[in-house]
Order: C-alpha cells, then sequence, then structure tokens
C-alpha cells in the first residue's frame, strides 16, 4: 500500500508536474524519496514506454533507492549502472547499456552513481526523466559534463538536496547556474517540518572537556570522552559516532579498551569505513548484512548499539532509530547537515502513536524523545570551531528556515 504524501511533499509533487527543470530543496528527513517515488508511478502510468534514471552519490545508497522504488513501483524493468554488486541486471558498458535499453519493452527503470552515470551518457540512450538525489554532488567537476548532458537532453530533469552548493566564481559549476539547474521549483523550511512532526528539533550539547587532546594519546582520550558521554548523557540507546579519521577510529578500535567497556554496559559495537568494509562486534560482515542488522537493530526499542563511521553515513544512508550523535571532527556545511539530519527522525514508537491516533504530530512535550541529540566534545586546544559552526548550522536551518547552501569562492 503506497501512503499518502503529507503537504510539503505534495507539493513537490505538484512542482514536478509544473516544470520540466528544477530544483527541489527538502530538509533531511523531508521524505524527498517518496516524492520522486510518486512523480515516477505518475510517469509509468502512462501508456507511452518511459525511462526514468535516479542517481545517488554512492553505491549503497543507490542500493537503497533501488529497494524503496521497487516497494511502491512493479511495471518497470530495472538496471543497475555502477561497480557494485546486485541481483538486478548491472552494466557498465555503454553497449550493454544500449542493447538492454533496444531489446526491452516497456517502462525502464535505472539506477547509477555520479560517478557511473557518464557511462549512461555515452550509451546514447532518451532519457525521459531523470532524478538527481543528494544533488550537490554534481557540482563536482568531474561529475558536472553529464549533469549538464541531462539537464539538456533528458524531457524531465529534477534536482533534490538539503543542502545547495552554489559557487561564486565562473571556473567552478554551482547549482545557482540557472541554465543547468533550472530555478528552485520547491524549497520546504525545517521550522515546518518540525511544527506538523515530521522531524525533530536538533539540540546541540557541548561537552567541554578540560584537557588538551595531542596526537600520541587521541585515541585513549577520544574513547575516554566517548565513554563519559555514552554513559552520562540521556537518549543514548543508539549512537551514531563521527570519528575524527579512519586512522583513530582504527586505533580506538584496536589500541583501547573501547570495545570491551561500552560492551559491558550492554552494547553492540558496529563500525564502517570506505577502506576496510563493516564490522558487527569486531566480525567482518557485508555491507548487506552491516545495513540489515542496523535496520533491525534501529527498530528493536530495547537494542542498545553505537555505530562508529568517518564520513560513509553522513548522506542519504538510512540509520533507523538513532537517539544521538557524537561529532568528533569538525566538517564542511554540507556534512554537518547531512550529520544532523541522521538523527532527527521521529522515534518508531511515536511515529505508531501518531497513526494509531494515541499521539498528536507535533505535540513534542509527549513525545519519547522530543529532540535530535548532537554532543560535540571540546577540548582546552580543539573541538570549539566545530561547536561553534554546528550551532550556527542548527539557527540557519531550524530557526530561520534557510537552506544550509555551501558556497564556493575560488
Amino acid at each position: 500500500m503506497i501512503p499518502l504524501l503529507r503537504p510539503h511533499q505534495q507539493r513537490g509533487f505538484n512542482s514536478m508536474e509544473k516544470y520540466s527543470l528544477g530544483q527541489l530543496i527538502m530538509p533531511t528527513g523531508a521524505g524527498k524519496t517518496l516524492t520522486m517515488i510518486f512523480d515516477a508511478i505518475r510517469e509509468f502510468s502512462n501508456s507511452i514506454d518511459k525511462t526514468i534514471v535516479v542517481v545517488a552519490p554512492r553505491i549503497l545508497l543507490a542500493e537503497q533507492l533501488s529497494s524503496e522504488f521497487l516497494e511502491h513501483i512493479t511495471n518497470a524493468h530495472v538496471m543497475h549502472v555502477h561497480s557494485g554488486e546486485t541481483h538486478h541486471f548491472s552494466a557498465t558498458r555503454p553497449n550493454t547499456i544500449r542493447k538492454w535499453y533496444e531489446n526491452t519493452d516497456g517502462h525502464k527503470l535505472i539506477f547509477t552513481t555520479y560517478n557511473s552515470l557518464i557511462r549512461i551518457q555515452q550509451s546514447d540512450i532518451k532519457v525521459d526523466t531523470i532524478y538527481f538525489d543528494e544533488a550537490h554532488n554534481s557540482v563536482k567537476k568531474s561529475f558536472f559534463e553529464s549533469t549538464q548532458y541531462f539537464s539538456e537532453n533528458a524531457s524531465r530533469c529534477y534536482f533534490f538536496t538539503a543542502t545547495p552548493k552554489h559557487s561564486a566564481t565562473i571556473s567552478k559549476p554551482g547549482m545557482n547556474d540557472g541554465s543547468v539547474y533550472g530555478q528552485v521549483i520547491c524549497s520546504i523550511p525545517a521550522p515546518e517540518l518540525v511544527e506538523n512532526g515530521t522531524i525533530l528539533p536538533p539540540k546541540v550539547s557541548v561537552n567541554k572537556i578540560d584537557v588538551i587532546r595531542d596526537k600520541d594519546y587521541g585515541a585513549e582520550r577520544d574513547c575516554m570522552t566517548l565513554l563519559d558521554t555514552i554513559v552520562n548523557e540521556d537518549h543514548m540507546e543508539k549512537v551514531l559516532v563521527a570519528a575524527p579519521n579512519t586512522k583513530v577510529l582504527m586505533r580506538m578500535l584496536a589500541e583501547t579498551e573501547f570495545m570491551t567497556e561500552v560492551q559491558s554496559y550492554g552494547y553492540d559495537v558496529l563500525w564502517i569505513t570506505a577502506k576496510y568494509g563493516a564490522f558487527i562486534n569486531n566480525k567482518k560482515v557485508s555491507r548487506e548484512v552491516f545495513f540489515d542488522t542496523l535496520t533491525e537493530w534501529g527498530k528493536d526499542s530495547e537494542k542498545k548499539f553505537i555505530i562508529l563511521h568517518y564520513s560513509i553515513l553522513s548522506e542519504g544512508i538510512n540509520c533507523p532509530g538513532l537517539t544521538s550523535c557524537i561529532m568528533m571532527r569538525n566538517m564542511d556545511v554540507i556534512q554537518m547537515c547531512q550529520t544532523i539530519g541522521r538523527v532527527i527522525r521521529v522515534d518508531q514508537r511515536d511515529a505508531a502513536r501518531i497513526r494509531s491516533g494515541e499521539l498528536i504530530s507535533g505535540d513534542l512535550q509527549n513525545y519519547s524523545k522530543a529532540f535530535g541529540m548532537i554532543h560535540v566534545p571540546v577540548y582546552s586546544n580543539t573541538g570549539i570551531g566545530t561547536a561553534r559552526r554546528l550551532q550556527e548550522v542548527v539557527d540557519t536551518v531550524f530557526v530561520n528556515g534557510d537552506a544550509a547552501i555551501s558556497v564556493a569562492k575560488r
């Protein structure tokens, strides 16, 4: 059964009927994927065969989007164009893509990454509609040629993001280039979503630590800080940790007692990096098992876990059930906003109570979790800049209702 669109999603859906090119600025948690899906269903209700392409920044997200689309779309043939494993037909050679397109009757749904989008361009197939998810990635120099190509050649082209990336210089592309990205055809302010109960407001908690963090003992000090935060703060059942870097993350797990300590408090530990892969309690697993486990545990109100990463979970990937985040490194505006988005989802128990009528949507004082908590450790010599920038992002997006725009100035 397809859920109904919420009013803000309906506005996005309506704007795509009105305009064939444009940007939809929707905060993380607004449900932009469902907005795309409804538009795809509308296109595939046409008796004329249509081809739709969905572009994601990572293979993981392309696979996630594929699963979400196919929960609701059953009348299209599916192809993946990227180097990852999938049980769907997959190819990266332009000639193979072209042959599949020519020999497949009916509607077609293609999932790809920004990195592999050029292969679809080189195949020279006709694309009726293309959705750019996390569209701020499209301004990267190596991706922009294909972005511009489909903006000009696809019949319909839409750019979805919570965090637009603009350019103040002609030497770099930016989403303020209307000739490629069109105008903003729908912009959803985050305070509206907080007010109607779609997402929770974030709350920044600065944890001051009156010691100097140095290179030699950084991993040990970070472990002590993490343990202190996890044990003494509220709503720490399901915690996302943004590690300072992959090297420190590995040292924390291999050279300290962090794993043993947190397990003694009843936590399971998950961690994932692009270089080393995915692990659950130090056992290496496939990414499919990792994310299936994360989804299962996220829905289990009794389960406690900590998930550590450097950057791989910042953007787009579903991490259900997270109750708080510990931010141990500085980030740019886009990464900060995306990280905030991981912990402002409404608790699943509250969502069920809202659906049953037991709880009024937006009545935060009666929610089991009223905030998305982001904890920032601040040492004597580092961390204050991270906390200040994070609060600025929160004020911009969730108080003023503006998008967190990153601007390239040189």
